[in-house]
């Protein structure tokens, strides 16, 4: 994760981590930079979702519901393993969660067990009586998904009319309940060109956070993937905006940020490094707390409907599977160290290859992603092809 305004202005979060740095219960906006291993876990409690969405990783939809997901006392019993772990934030996702039967009766008791919770959804179910109960059930933060700045441009990515209305409601309802929320954006060849006016239309709404993620290759995400994802060039460019947007917000009104990509770390740091050299000093100081790269199979987990984790939640392939919590607690495979994916995922980057292997910024991105790698080569140690700083040799004097 690319917390581009943190980094810009960093001196302020730079005194905060050393605040909060060993502390337990650290603010979720500064999990990033935390020194405790414990991992974020996002759960897809359901394959069941309202829209049909061109790009859904896990592949839901209306009627897509697993016949064996996990039933309602797994998932309790799963919530009081994460507990006791002492996870910094579960994040329930989907499908979409809000389906889900006993959603409030899984919310509450992840309250009444301590845990910090939050939600991925698409927002078409949050009326102003949702919002509210979602406050209430605990839920620390809703990611609200929008993939356009236009109706046209969201609904056609999402596949049923109306969603977008719904989605920019739920925001608004969610700001009126005094439940934060934010924005979030798989950016791709059909809504580039609205990405700007879709920063304003958040701005509109009062959503805290502006989430970038890029096309991943799985699930639907794969089908027609070199036609919708952006080039390098592309990607380049939208960074380039989210820096100059988040250089104009108040970084108390919104919060701007990628996901997907460890690389776009190390745009940032070059473009600071060029024009702003007290803001590259706060984000080096930052980035040596924050870990190599991407999160996945370190501080971040995925389990999904059915009970089987993974590194993160686009890894959802047989290879890649961890374990299952119907034969393990999670607790349990998490902390395995013979668990050789895991193992492999933690020193990701001694295992890349390709030009990331050779790039003088491995140590810095770890390698970009593994999934995309995988897509793009069959090698999960290959290079990612989706750097927009792409060398093929480390500078010289790096």
């Amino acid at each position: 994760m690319n917390r581009i305004t943190r980094y810009i202005h960093a001196t302020g979060t730079v005194s905060e981590v050393i605040r909060h740095r060993a502390t337990e219960k650290r603010p979720s906006g500064m999990l990033a930079f935390s020194e405790l291993r414990r991992p974020v876990v996002f759960w897809n409690i359901t394959n069941r979702c309202n829209l049909l969405c061109s790009h859904c990783y896990i592949r839901a939809g209306p009627g897509r519901g697993r016949e064996d997901e996990l039933t309602t006392e797994e998932g309790l019993a799963l919530i009081d393993d994460l507990a006791e772990m002492r996870v910094p934030l579960l994040l329930f996702s989907g499908g979409e969660p809000l389906v889900r039967e006993d959603f409030w009766e899984l919310a509450g008791h992840a309250k009444e067990s301590g845990l910090t919770t939050a939600l991925s959804t698409n927002g078409t179910l949050i009326t102003p009586a949702v919002a509210r109960r979602l406050r209430d059930a605990g839920v620390e933060y809703a990611g609200v998904s929008l993939d356009g700045a236009t109706a046209e441009t969201h609904d056609g990515m999402r596949n049923v009319p109306g969603s977008f209305d719904k989605a920019v409601s739920a925001l608004d309802n969610c700001r009126s309940a005094g439940l934060k929320c934010g924005v979030r954006v798989t950016a791709t060849r059909e809504n580039y060109a609205e990405i700007c006016a879709l920063i304003d239309l958040s701005l509109d709404t009062g959503a805290e956070r502006f989430c970038v993620y890029w096309l991943v290759p799985s699930g639907r995400g794969g089908e027609g993937y070199d036609a919708r994802q952006l080039r390098s060039r592309e990607i380049a460019g939208l960074l380039d905006l989210l820096i100059e947007k988040a250089r104009e917000v108040d970084p108390a009104a919104m919060e701007f940020l990628t996901v997907d990509a460890p690389q776009d770390t190390v745009y940032l740091l070059e473009r600071l490094d060029k024009d702003d050299p007290s803001a590259y000093e706060s984000m080096c100081t930052l980035l040596a707390h924050a870990g190599v790269g991407c999160s996945a199979g370190d501080r971040i987990a995925n389990i999904d409907p059915s009970g089987a984790v993974y590194p993160c939640q686009f890894a959802q392939m047989d290879r890649l599977k961890v374990g299952s919590i119907r034969e393990k607690p999670f607790s349990t495979i998490w902390n395995d160290p013979e668990n050789r994916i895991l193992a492999d995922f933690r020193r990701k980057k001694d295992l890349v290859g390709g030009s990331c292997g050779r790039c003088s910024y491995r140590d810095r991105c770890g390698g970009g992603c593994r999934i995309r790698a995988f897509a793009d080569t069959g090698d999960l140690w290959a290079e990612d092809p989706l750097c927009p700083i792409r060398r093929e040799e480390p500078r010289e004097g790096a």
